[in-house]
């Protein structure tokens, strides 16, 4: 089951697709974040969702707001595909401890190893302000994370 709405987003450090370390609390009374939590890199449907977000990037990645996309994916296959895609937004790695982060948001899938697409909106305070978890196969509506963003 995901974290509530309401409920203090839990802190992680994770790898980005460069190596460098990410941590959720630096963006803490600075920038809402978009946390955006997907399968797995180099598939149809997740490849689609990240060239949305690259597509309208300005809108989550700016003074106010910090996208930071999240798969169990190595650091190795997110740095190929953040360069074959174009992505420049962080690509975090929830690999090892696998799926720690994902389990910890409450949407990494035991049985298939990977993260379901679920979508956060994490306020400058750390709260969780805003979610959607949507199936493996069902894409979600980039429109929603503006709509929630501008909420803010």
């Amino acid at each position: 089951m995901a974290i509530e709405i309401g409920a203090e987003a839990p802190d992680f450090e994770l790898k980005d697709n460069h190596g460098r370390a990410v941590r959720l609390s630096s963006f803490r009374g600075a920038k809402n974040v978009l946390l955006f939590f997907y399968p797995f890199a180099f598939t149809g449907v997740c490849t689609g969702e990240l060239r949305a977000l690259r597509d309208r990037l300005d809108e989550f990645v700016n003074d106010d707001t910090q996208l930071l996309a999240v798969s169990n994916d190595s650091i190795h296959t997110l740095r190929v595909f953040g360069e074959q895609e174009d992505l420049e937004f962080p690509l975090l790695s929830d690999f090892w401890p696998h799926g720690e982060v994902s389990r910890a948001y409450g949407v990494l899938d035991e049985d298939k190893g990977c993260a379901v697409r679920g979508t956060f909106v994490v306020d400058k305070a750390g709260t969780v302000r805003w979610s959607v978890v949507n199936a493996l196969p069902d894409a979600r509506d980039t429109d929603e994370y503006a709509k929630a963003l501008a909420a803010l």
